[in-house]
C-alpha cells in the first residue's frame, strides 16, 4: 500500500500491521450491479433542462482490486470498501480557494472519473486515548486520495452522511459529536480537502453511492467557514464492553433474527423467529438495502453483500418470508413489507444470507501460523509482547486438550474461515525459530472472536509435553459441512421391540446395550429397545468426511464392516432435569449418500471398502431395523422423558454450526408403549418454547398423566 502523505494530517495513523496473513480481497463487481439500490438521481447538465443520460454497460468497467502481495485491506479505523460501481462521477468545476464560485456539476470523462473515486475510507482518531483503543468509533473522516489521505469539507454534512460512514465502519448507528472540540484541534493542523460536498440519504451502503462533489485536482482547496467532517459511531453489543449495554440487551429478551452458517462474525444465512419457530427467508428480490437493515438490527454496520442461492448453506424448517422490500431506514426487517409463502413458492436452496461490515478489532495481529504448506495451515503462534525494537514476540500453545473448537476460534481470528482439524502434534511444521510454550489449558466454546476470549491457565504453564513437536496447530478451510437430523422421521418411526438376547451378541460386543445387560442370563431373556430411524442431512458447503483415513479404520468381524468413527451419534433418554437414565451410541460403520437432492450426484458408497462421507445436499439413512439403531430402555421406569440424539458429539469432525447437532423429543412411556412427540432440532424453537417443552404437564413429578 502506498505510504501516506507526510505531515500533521496523518497524525494518529498506526504503522502497518506486520505479519504474513493478508485477508483475501473481493473480486471486482461485474455489470450489471444487481444490488437493488435505487438509481442515483441525475441533476440537469449546466445550460440544459434535461438530465444527463446515465452510463450504459459499454461505458462502464469495474476497477480491479490491487492484488499486491502484503497489501492489507484494512487499517485500524480504516476500511477497504467496494469500488465505485461505474466510470462516472460528479465534480464541481470551479470550487477552488476560499469563496470560489460553482459553475455547476459536470460529466467526467472515464479518465477523470477514475481519479475521482471513493474506494477507501477511515476514521482517524485525534484523542490520544482513542488512538490506542479498538474499535475506533470517533474521528475525522478521511478518504484515500492518490498516495495519502484527504478530508471532506463538512459544509452541509448531516447525520445521514454520518450514518453511511458509520455503517461502512461496521457500526449500526451514529451519534452527535462535539464539533467545537475538533474545530479547536484541527485549526492547528495542515489539511488536504478532496471532497467538497456529500449528500447521502442515509440508506446507502457506501459513500460512493451518494452524490459527491470533488475539488478540482489543480485547485488549492479549502473549506470556508467549515472544517473536516467528523463522525461518532455507536458500536453494537458484540463490540461494547460496558455492563450497561449488556444489561440492556438482556432486558430486551431474545432477538427475532440471527445469522447461521457463517465463518466470521457478521455473515451467515438469515433466520427469523415467527410463531416461536426459527425459519429462513427466500431470496426473491433480496438486495443490499434489505440486507443492511438485517445487519444493523443485529448490531453490525451496513451490508457488504446480499447473498442469494443458499450461499451460506441451506436451512431446515419453515421459510417465513419472501420478497422482503426494505427502504434501508427501518429499525427491523419485520417493519419491511414482505410476502408469506408456501413450500411451492420457494425452497431452501434459495435461502438468503448477508455479509455485514464489522468494526476492525485487530485480532488477527496477535496470532499467526508457521510452517504450513499454505496460509491455511500451520503451527499456531500467539503474540506475547514486544521486543526492544517494538516488534511483537511470539510463543507457542500447548497441544494438550487442543481440539476442533479451539481450532475454529483460531481460524476465525485469522480470517481463514472454518477449522478442518485441530492438531495436538505439529512436528512436521517445525520451520520456525519460535520454541517457547507460552499458553496452556486453552478451552473454547467455539463462538469466541479470539483465543484470548477462551478459558486458559491464568498464570504459569501447565503442559505435560513442552517440546515444540507438541505445539498446537490448525488446518483451516473456507467451507465446512453442517449435519442436521431429520427430526420428524424419528417421531414417525419410533417403536418398542423386545429383542431376544441370543440375537444381540454382536450388539453387546459393540457396547450397544446398557451395562446391566452383562448380568443377564445369556442367551435367555430379552432386552427392551426403543428403535427409530435417523436421517442425517449435510446442509453445509463442504462434504462431511470421517476424521480418520481408510488406513486407520477398524474392522469389526461380528458385523463384518469397518468403523470410520468410533462414535458418530449419541442416543440418550433424559429426565426433565437432564439426568441420563438410558443411553446408546452409533459408530459410523457406513457413512454414505443414501439419497440426494435432484441436482446432486451421489459420491460416497460403503460397498467394496469405498470412500465414506456425506455429500453436500445428500443424506445418510440409518434404518430402524439395523443393529444399534436403538436405546436400551430395559431398566427405565414408566414416566415422562426427553429423547435426545446428538450427531458428532465429540466434535471429531469440524462443522460450520454445532448448535443444530442435537435433536430433542418428548417421550411418554407407560411400561408397555411409548409416545414420541414434539421432535425438533435443538435450536429450532424460541427460548420460551424450549422452556415449555422441557416442562410440560406431568414432568415435574415424572409420572404418567
Amino acid at each position: 500500500m502506498p505510504s501516506p502523505i507526510p505531515g500533521p494530517h496523518t497524525q494518529g495513523l498506526p504503522p502497518p500491521i506486520p505479519g504474513p496473513h493478508t485477508p483475501r480481497l473481493p473480486p471486482p463487481i461485474p455489470w450489471p450491479y444487481t444490488s437493488g439500490l435505487p438509481p442515483r438521481s441525475l441533476a440537469p447538465h449546466p445550460g440544459t433542462a434535461a438530465p444527463i443520460p446515465g452510463p450504459t454497460p459499454q461505458d462502464c468497467h469495474p476497477h480491479p482490486w490491487p492484488h499486491t502481495p502484503g497489501l492489507r485491506s484494512r487499517t485500524p479505523g480504516g476500511h477497504r470498501v467496494v469500488p465505485s460501481l461505474c466510470c462516472w462521477s460528479w465534480a464541481e468545476e470551479a470550487v477552488g480557494s476560499v469563496g470560489g464560485n460553482s459553475a455547476g456539476l459536470t460529466w467526467l470523462s472515464p479518465s477523470q472519473a477514475e481519479q475521482n473515486q471513493v474506494e477507501e475510507v477511515r476514521l482517524r482518531p485525534v484523542v490520544s486515548s482513542a488512538r490506542k483503543r479498538l474499535p475506533v468509533t470517533e474521528g475525522v473522516v478521511e478518504v484515500r486520495y492518490r498516495e495519502g489521505w484527504a478530508q471532506i469539507c463538512d459544509k452541509g454534512w448531516n447525520h445521514s452522511n454520518s450514518r453511511v460512514v458509520c455503517g461502512m465502519m461496521g457500526f449500526p448507528a451514529e451519534k452527535k459529536v462535539n464539533r467545537n472540540f475538533y474545530k479547536l484541534y484541527l485549526e492547528r493542523q495542515r489539511l488536504s480537502y478532496w471532497l467538497h460536498s456529500v449528500a447521502c440519504t442515509g440508506n446507502e451502503v457506501h459513500i460512493s453511492m451518494c452524490p459527491l462533489e470533488f475539488y478540482r485536482a489543480n485547485s488549492t482547496a479549502s473549506c470556508k467557514g467549515g472544517m473536516p467532517a467528523v463522525v461518532s459511531c455507536v458500536p453494537g453489543p458484540l463490540f461494547t464492553m460496558g455492563n450497561a449495554q449488556k444489561k440492556k440487551q438482556r432486558q430486551q429478551g431474545q432477538p427475532r433474527i440471527r445469522l447461521k452458517g457463517g465463518a466470521k462474525f457478521g455473515e451467515g444465512r438469515v433466520e427469523v423467529l415467527k410463531n416461536n419457530k426459527w425459519g429462513t427467508i427466500c431470496d426473491d428480490r433480496w438486495n443490499l438495502l434489505t440486507a443492511s437493515v438485517v445487519c444493523r438490527e443485529l448490531g453490525f454496520g451496513s451490508a457488504k453483500e446480499a447473498l442469494t442461492g443458499a450461499r451460506m448453506g441451506q436451512g431446515m424448517g419453515p421459510i417465513h418470508m419472501n420478497e422482503v422490500q426494505c427502504t434501508g431506514s427501518e429499525k427491523s426487517i419485520w417493519s419491511c413489507p414482505y410476502k408469506n409463502i408456501t413450500e411451492e413458492d420457494c425452497k431452501h436452496a434459495e435461502d438468503a444470507g448477508v455479509r455485514c461490515n464489522i468494526p476492525y478489532m485487530g485480532y488477527e495481529t496477535t496470532i499467526r501460523l508457521s510452517g504450513g504448506r499454505s496460509r491455511f495451515e500451520g503451527r499456531v503462534e500467539v503474540a506475547v509482547g514486544t521486543d526492544s525494537g517494538g516488534l511483537p514476540t511470539w510463543g507457542l500453545i500447548c497441544g494438550d486438550g487442543w481440539g476442533t473448537l479451539e481450532a475454529m476460534v483460531a481460524c476465525r481470528q485469522l480470517g481463514l474461515g472454518f477449522a478442518n482439524h485441530g492438531l495436538q502434534e505439529t512436528w512436521y511444521w517445525d520451520a520456525s525459530n519460535v520454541t517457547e510454550m507460552v499458553l496452556s489449558g486453552v478451552k473454547c466454546a467455539g463462538h469466541e472472536m479470539a483465543l484470548t476470549h477462551c478459558q486458559h491457565h491464568a498464570s504459569g504453564l501447565n503442559c505435560k509435553k513442552t517440546g515444540t513437536r507438541f505445539a498446537a496447530g490448525v488446518i483451516c478451510s473456507e467451507t465446512a459441512s453442517d449435519l442436521l437430523l431429520h427430526a420428524s422421521l424419528v417421531q414417525e418411526t419410533a417403536y418398542i421391540e423386545d429383542r431376544p438376547l441370543h440375537m444381540l451378541y454382536c450388539a453387546a460386543e459393540e457396547n450397544c446395550l446398557s451395562s446391566t445387560a452383562r448380568n443377564a442370563n445369556w442367551p435367555y431373556g430379552h432386552r427392551r429397545l426403543l428403535r427409530f430411524s435417523s436421517q442425517i442431512h449435510n446442509n453445509g458447503r463442504a462434504d462431511f468426511r470421517p476424521k480418520a483415513g481408510r488406513h486407520s479404520w477398524v474392522w469389526h468381524e461380528c458385523h463384518r464392516h469397518y468403523h470410520s468413527m468410533d462414535i458418530f451419534t449419541h442416543y440418550d433418554i433424559l429426565t426433565p432435569n437432564g439426568t441420563k437414565v438410558a443411553e446408546g451410541h452409533k459408530a459410523s460403520f457406513c457413512l454414505e449418500d443414501t439419497e440426494c437432492q435432484e441436482d446432486v450426484a451421489k459420491r460416497y458408497e460403503c460397498a467394496n471398502f469405498g470412500e465414506q462421507g456425506i455429500t453436500v445436499g445428500c443424506w445418510d439413512l440409518y434404518r430402524h431395523d439395523i443393529d444399534c439403531q436403538w436405546i436400551d430402555i430395559t431398566d427405565v421406569k414408566p414416566g415422562n422423558y426427553i429423547l435426545q440424539v446428538v450427531i458428532n458429539p465429540n466434535y471429531e469432525v469440524a462443522e460450520s454450526d454445532f448448535t443444530n447437532n442435537a435433536m430433542k423429543c418428548n417421550c411418554k412411556y407407560d411400561g408397555h408403549r411409548i409416545w414420541v412427540h414434539t421432535c425438533h432440532i435443538g435450536d429450532a424453537f424460541s427460548e420460551e418454547a424450549n422452556k415449555r417443552f422441557e416442562q410440560y404437564p406431568g414432568q415435574l413429578n415424572n409420572q404418567i398423566v
